[in-house]
């Protein structure tokens, strides 16, 4: 049976889980961040613009003329 040795390194994910752990709330704060910011520059791209100028015939209205 061949025995192998494995050397790892400090930086490896698996053996420093404290640097690790440190990197990925760095991560996910900057992807919630990316995403609020998307989201909100999203909603103002779409955003209500006003009651639009839209032309009633009159014979439609809540008092109806009639010709």
């Amino acid at each position: 049976m061949e025995q192998t040795n494995i050397t790892r390194s400090p930086k490896d994910i698996s053996t420093n889980w404290v640097s690790t752990s440190r990197f990925m709330f760095y991560v996910s704060i900057g992807i919630t961040l990316a995403l609020f910011l998307g989201m909100t520059l999203g909603l103002y791209a779409h955003r209500y613009k006003g009651k639009p100028d839209v032309p009633v015939p009159s014979n439609t209205l809540y008092n109806p003329v009639y010709k």
